[in-house]
């Protein structure tokens, strides 16, 4: 029954918007006081670079732009065009350019596929202003694209829709004589789900709500009929790029603040994406000294047979040991005590002198050695009363350095007037 719209262009197609007043979010660019439409209305003069996720009107947008500023719209991706045809492409416009002073508009989709060698093509078209310029990516351009290319580019960041915009778009794909001009409704609970699905990806909306109807014809679709058809969700991820730090990120952040329900979300999230398991068990044994050290020593033992677990008997068995392993660090007292005696201990020794080892603290394993002074004055510590001698054991020009200081949490607390003690005996301070 689908089949009526057999040889159209898919609904997305259909439906993308013909002028910005049919655009569906980005108000904080498109907006009335938005800085991309305040650029348009006073004429394009520089390259654009789109940084945003998928669906979310980056190709839309320029080829509005593009018909705004009475140029032919030329979209290449960067993940199937070669440099030569891009080139062929900028030399074409420079062309007519230099004859007609008319200009194309290259819309450069996936520019982050480019290396920084390849992107160096660009830069001399750019800087002549013999093309109008929009490249698009999802990745960080920080991370991506070279800082000549971001110089010379002014950057508009794009946001997933939200559930207002998804709402006005997928009623508007319902009722549109473009769309299903009211041929096909959604049960309320059925549209809930087509939003939330979504993630803010426009395109992804409109396919699922496409991929109904051509499977269940023109009707009432309800919930039970839009799972089946729909089946598991297929989540944004990518292990290589921005979206696989800032989850780590979540995940770590969310376990320091101790907000367990997020940090348990967090690592599904990442398992249900696809994540290397292994990668998070190594993170989370980083959060185990990182963030709660000896506050409480078990959190490492958890972390690291939470890691075993995931050697032993992988995904999914080991699903449950890895929350586990978050929910304790979650839960656990924490402290960077640890963390922080170790960068200030790492700080001395790349940036003091590294003097010799002190001779008392040397082993005298030859006669030479010994009678040269090793181990001289060195006290056994196990003879002595409680155990600790007055002898410092840094060098010379560290002498007094506290790396080390216990917080009043967790089993750190127990520990501070211990070393205490123990730092004033080996000043010699209790003789």
């Amino acid at each position: 029954m689908g089949g009526l719209w057999e040889g159209q262009a898919p609904l997305a197609e259909r439906l993308r918007p013909r002028d910005l007043s049919e655009v569906v979010g980005q108000e904080h660019l498109l907006g009335e006081h938005g800085p991309l439409r305040a650029l348009l209305d006073r004429g394009l003069s520089v390259p654009l670079l789109f940084w945003g996720p998928p669906g979310t009107g980056k190709t839309t947008v320029g080829r509005i732009i593009a018909q705004k500023c009475g140029a032919k719209f030329l979209q290449k991706s960067a993940a199937l065009a070669t440099v030569s045809e891009v080139r062929a492409i900028l030399e074409a416009s420079r062309e007519l350019w230099h004859r007609t002073g008319s200009k194309d508009l290259l819309f450069l989709d996936e520019i982050h596929r480019w290396n920084r060698a390849q992107q160096d093509v660009l830069l001399p078209f750019l800087e002549e202003g013999s093309v109008y310029f929009i490249g698009a990516t999802t990745e960080n351009p920080s991370f991506v694209l070279r800082s000549a290319f971001l110089s010379r580019a002014q950057l508009f960041v794009f946001e997933p829709l939200s559930s207002e915009a998804l709402r006005l778009l997928l009623r508007r794909a319902l009722a549109d004589p473009r769309g299903y001009g009211g041929r096909v409704s959604l049960t309320p609970a059925a549209e809930e789900l087509l939003l939330r699905r979504a993630d803010g990806d426009a395109r992804r909306l409109l396919t699922s709500l496409e991929t109904a109807v051509e499977a269940l014809g023109l009707k009432e679709i309800d919930l039970p009929q839009l799972r089946e058809v729909l089946g598991r969700k297929a989540l944004h991820y990518d292990r290589a790029g921005e979206e696989h730090y800032n989850l780590i990120s979540a995940l770590h952040k969310s376990v320091r603040n101790s907000d367990v329900d997020a940090a348990l979300y967090w690592l599904v999230r990442m398992l249900e994406a696809g994540e290397d398991p292994r990668y998070i068990a190594r993170r989370l044994i980083r959060m185990a000294s990182e963030d709660i050290g000896l506050a409480d020593p078990w959190a490492l033992v958890q972390a690291v047979a939470a890691a075993q677990a995931v050697e032993y008997v992988g995904l999914p068995e080991a699903e449950l040991a890895l929350a586990q392993a978050t929910v304790y660090l979650a839960l656990a007292p924490k402290s960077n005590a640890l963390y922080r005696a170790h960068d200030a201990a790492r700080r001395d020794v790349l940036e003091t002198e590294n003097e010799p080892v002190p001779l008392p603290l040397r082993n005298p394993v030859t006669e030479t050695m010994e009678k040269l002074g090793y181990g001289k004055g060195y006290e056994y510590a196990h003879d002595l009363p409680e155990g600790i001698a007055a002898m410092p054991c840094l060098p010379p020009n560290l002498q007094g350095r506290e790396y080390y200081r216990p917080m009043e949490r967790g089993w750190e607390g127990k520990m501070r007037e211990r070393l205490r003690e123990i730092r004033a005996k080996i000043r010699g301070e209790n003789r």
